[in-house]
């Protein structure tokens, strides 16, 4: 199954030039062919091609039905993002298909990318929404400083992942509560400074383990959403 993203697409029907290059140059659809289109928002749209434009497809809807998400929560990665932006990139497209509301740059004391273009990201958020058979487009949310980020969803269960086995943790899969609001932090490849922890953890979050390897950034924050994901399915 093949799915078009048109955000608009209940009050413009016309597919996005790339939508609509693809449908028509690609797959040559042409007018009366039948596709499937979602908003990003938790719509699916059944249509018909009636201007096959290589540029602005024009379609009109047959019919529509929500197409809800399989978890009932909100679920946020808050991540430092890593030095080599492929490795953001590969994280932004993996969190996609596995399941997760919201993504949150995470600016640190030690971050090494200090810079973000949230709109490539976007990009490759939409690919996997459509390539997952999703029909909700995960919010990517501007590089933000951690200062700001441990004032977010304060009655959500908040997870901070760190190193320091001074300080004493927990695992994630024991302690994650299933079917509940969730904001998970990851920090940079350095990890956080002492300074900052102390922060977090004043803040009310709770410093878990990842398991007994040692992992990458982007590996640690997959590894955080996939185990509540699991954990979910084993419980509810």
């Amino acid at each position: 199954m093949i799915q078009f993203y048109a955000p608009d697409i209940a009050s413009d029907l016309r597919l996005p030039e790339s939508d609509s290059r693809h449908a028509v140059r690609v797959l040559r659809m042409t007018e009366g062919d039948t596709l499937s289109v979602i908003d990003g928002k938790g719509r699916l749209y059944t249509c018909r091609l009636v201007d096959a434009h290589p540029k602005h497809a024009a379609v009109e809807i047959i019919s529509s039905a929500d197409r809800p998400l399989p978890w009932r929560q909100q679920l946020a990665v808050a991540v430092a993002p890593t030095k080599h932006m492929d490795r953001m990139e590969w994280l932004v497209e993996k969190m996609t298909e596995i399941g997760v509301n919201r993504i949150i740059p995470v600016l640190t004391d030690r971050s090494e990318r200090r810079e973000l273009k949230v709109e490539r990201l976007e990009k490759i958020a939409v690919s996997a929404m459509k390539q997952s058979l999703k029909a909700f487009l995960p919010e990517i949310l501007p590089l933000t400083p951690l200062r700001d980020i441990t004032g977010m969803m304060p009655e959500a269960q908040r997870f901070v992942g760190y190193c320091d086995p001074s300080i004493e943790r927990t695992d994630i899969a024991r302690a994650y509560t299933p079917g509940t609001d969730t904001l998970i932090l990851i920090g940079p490849e350095g990890d956080f400074t002492p300074a900052e922890i102390d922060m977090t953890l004043q803040a009310g979050f709770r410093p878990v383990t990842l398991g007994a390897n040692r992992l990458r950034t982007e590996t640690a924050a997959l590894y955080a959403l996939t185990a509540c994901h699991i954990t979910d399915d084993l419980k509810l």
